[in-house]
């Protein structure tokens, strides 16, 4: 039995020398599994190796979840299709595949307040993650403060290059605040950098129409909608909110 300690504990320092961690943390379990099978040399790597990638991939999408700065959890399989009968489900599930990313292309979602874009642009980005890009999610107020504030201080460079090291980027709720000449100028550097390379995901309660009123250029907006859209996938949503949905079914539930 010392022998045996004494042999764990010379595989666990080595196992953690190799950076082997999850084998490191699980040597003693791992080796009785592996025994009680009775497995082969061959299939015994191959338990250990399996367990240590599947570790691995666990903490790089745990990590990289956390870097997205995603405001709540929201998955593909969570979205109440039959609430949107306009969104055709096989739409979302062909930018599930995530090519568009591969290919450095845009996808906008469009419509009113409620609909489930957001809801959509976290369950993509989620997915995208987890098939091994880089995401970063920020509410277009928020970048807009960003952008004006590194502006401000002289680093905006530096600022809009932190903003496109992601694969994939995603602008929410573009529209609800109109954005200032200046600013539609910043972000419009913005999306000049990442043009055709590196992709966008937008949502916005407003039609591209509008967009001029929206950054207060139209000239800018026109420039920013010819670089977003040239390769872009644009999916409308109409329908009702599902908060006002949820609240007149509470109010009733209420009454009776």
């Amino acid at each position: 039995m010392t022998v045996m300690r004494a042999s764990d504990e010379k595989l666990t320092q080595m196992a953690s020398r190799l950076r082997l961690v999850f084998t490191r943390d699980h040597l003693t379990e791992m080796v009785t599994t592996a025994t009680e099978a009775k497995m082969t040399p061959r299939e015994v790597l191959q338990y250990f190796f399996t367990k240590e990638i599947d570790q691995r991939e666990a903490n790089r999408i745990k990590l990289s979840t956390m870097s997205a700065h995603f405001p709540r959890v929201c998955t593909l399989e969570g979205f109440d299709w039959s609430a949107q009968p306009s969104l055709d489900p096989g739409v979302i599930r062909e930018l599930a595949r995530l090519e568009w990313v591969t290919t450095g292309e845009n996808v906008m979602f469009l419509g009113p307040p409620g609909v489930g874009k957001t809801h959509l642009a976290i369950a993509l980005g989620r997915e995208a993650i987890r098939k091994g890009f880089s995401v970063r999610f920020i509410n277009a107020a928020n970048l807009m403060s960003q952008l004006e504030k590194a502006h401000t201080e002289g680093n905006l460079t530096e600022k809009i290059a932190t903003l496109n090291k992601a694969k994939l980027l995603i602008i929410d709720e573009v529209g609800y605040l109109p954005f200032s000449p200046s600013t539609a100028h910043l972000l419009f550097q913005l999306v000049c950098k990442r043009y055709e390379s590196k992709s966008i995901l937008l949502t916005s309660n407003r039609p591209v129409g509008e967009w001029g009123m929206i950054f207060g250029d139209p000239t800018v907006a026109t420039a920013i909608l010819d670089r977003l859209l040239h390769h872009c996938t644009p999916v409308t949503i109409m329908g009702d909110s599902y908060r006002i949905k949820a609240n007149l079914k509470s109010k009733i539930l209420d009454k009776n």
